[in-house]
């Protein structure tokens, strides 16, 4: 063996990672978590689609309404926090699959309720999964892919979302034209269940996750990654730079000196933007069959809203790899606070609302599966799962402000066009947050 192989075999495999193109296997690992985040988005809102039924069956009122729409966001928040920081300590592959556990088991159980409390109760635990599910993906995503095409691999894993929404409300569409509200939660149970085998499969741990917790057959594992990777393997592990107080310190650490700054701006305005994004995707259904249209309808401008987001994400991933994502990001969080604002100016023709809310849709979800990829890059390994989960968990609580304060809004006899007005305003805020982000502290990571 010469000393250029004993070299190679000695390299940081997360060095060969970042320099070398992306294999099949790269790309597919990143595909699964596009396919996950998906997932993701069908159940989550799920209980969009399914919300006219529920409140003509059980004859709720909008206030009462926005609380059960917000309900599983909730778990998502706790659930991106807490299950984020299991992904660091445990691994990101087993906190994906006790995810889809809970989303599955939760998905079965919702098409079971009988009251409001109860469907609630069970929202809230597939949140839990819901939001691990985004927090795991995000790193794993992150840590698949070389330096050059990072954020655009987080990008499009967040942009799963959408499609998810897309592909699955057609169905669910479908699926209401003949029967009620519960088939939708059955074919999200369906679903998810599926995923469990493919992901026990298919998808290995990441190579970042093992370099830095070093479990025991740590260099076993990373040698069968790199040869599906194409790679070379390594004879050990390379040495660590000393530990920091930064690498062991967990959530503490995120309020550190160095990422302090990262983690507020980038959780409050995650939280701003959330809040509008959310007000928007779960009230359109229920609001377009308050205005006389049949469920089935109502859910057809949510699909088209998810089409149009399917589309932004697609693209400010290209205009990722070649411009600034920060200014990116900021400039589709000022469209889409127009856009939102202009969706409750007095529409009441089907097709002017699905076109309005596919445009918002585009704006819309290109500013949020953006700012995951600034998540993404802002935190080092050690700490990115739970950087991302903190973010998008405490983030989260604009997705349940967002819902219930329209509701209250509503009950209070404000018009669609003020609180449309009004919830646009947290992306503005958004904007001006993101306007402060410092540069991304980790090597390796893509340019600003």
């Amino acid at each position: 063996m010469n000393s250029s192989d004993r070299a190679m075999m000695n390299e940081d495999p997360r060095v060969i990672l970042d320099r070398s193109p992306m294999s099949r296997m790269q790309v597919a690992a990143v595909a699964m978590c596009i396919m996950l985040t998906a997932l993701d988005g069908f159940d989550v809102l799920s209980i969009s689609f399914a919300a006219p039924g529920i409140a003509d069956e059980w004859g709720i009122n909008r206030a009462a309404l926005g609380i059960v729409l917000s309900m599983e966001l909730i778990g998502m928040a706790f659930g991106s926090v807490l299950i984020g920081g299991l992904a660091d300590r445990f691994g990101r592959r087993p906190a994906i699959l006790g995810c889809l556990g809970l989303m599955t088991v939760g998905m079965f159980l919702a098409a079971m309720a009988g009251n409001v409390i109860t469907l609630s109760i069970y929202r809230f635990g597939t949140g839990l999964g819901i939001g691990g599910m985004l927090a795991s993906t995000s790193a794993m995503a992150a840590e698949f892919s070389n330096a050059k095409r990072r954020n655009f691999s987080v990008i499009l894993m967040a942009g799963g979302y959408p499609f998810g929404i897309l592909i699955g409300g057609t169905f669910a569409s479908m699926l209401l034209a003949s029967f009620d509200w519960r088939s939708v939660f059955v074919l999200g149970g369906c679903i998810t269940a599926v995923f469990i085998p493919l992901v026990w499969w298919l998808l290995p741990e990441s190579i970042s996750y093992l370099m830095h917790r070093r479990p025991g057959n740590a260099v076993e594992r990373i040698n069968r990654t790199l040869k599906r990777m194409g790679h070379a393997v390594i004879s050990r592990l390379p040495d660590l730079p000393e530990t920091t107080e930064q690498a062991r310190g967990g959530i503490v650490a995120l309020f550190s000196p160095k990422l302090a700054r990262t983690t507020i701006l980038l959780t409050a305005g995650y939280f701003g933007h959330i809040m509008t994004f959310y007000f928007l995707v779960k009230w359109i259904p229920k609001l377009v069959a308050d205005m006389g249209y049949a469920p089935s309808l109502a859910g057809s401008v949510l699909v088209w809203t998810s089409a149009g987001g399917a589309v932004g994400c697609v693209l400010i991933g290209f205009l990722a790899l070649r411009f600034n994502v920060r200014k990116l990001v900021i400039g589709s969080l000022i469209l889409a606070a127009g856009c939102v604002a202009w969706f409750g100016q007095g529409h009441e023709e089907l097709a002017t609302l699905s076109l309005i809310g596919a445009i918002a849709g585009f704006t819309t979800n290109a500013a949020v599966v953006g700012t995951y990829a600034l998540l993404a890059r802002s935190f080092p390994t050690a700490l990115r799962a739970s950087g991302t989960g903190f973010g998008i968990g405490v983030g989260r609580g604009g997705s349940v402000v967002g819902p219930v304060i329209a509701g209250f809004l509503f009950q209070a006899n404000f018009t669609l066009s003020t609180v449309a007005v009004l919830l646009s305003m947290g992306s503005i805020l958004a904007a001006i947050l993101f306007a402060f982000l410092p540069p991304p502290p980790q090597e390796g990571a893509a340019p600003d």
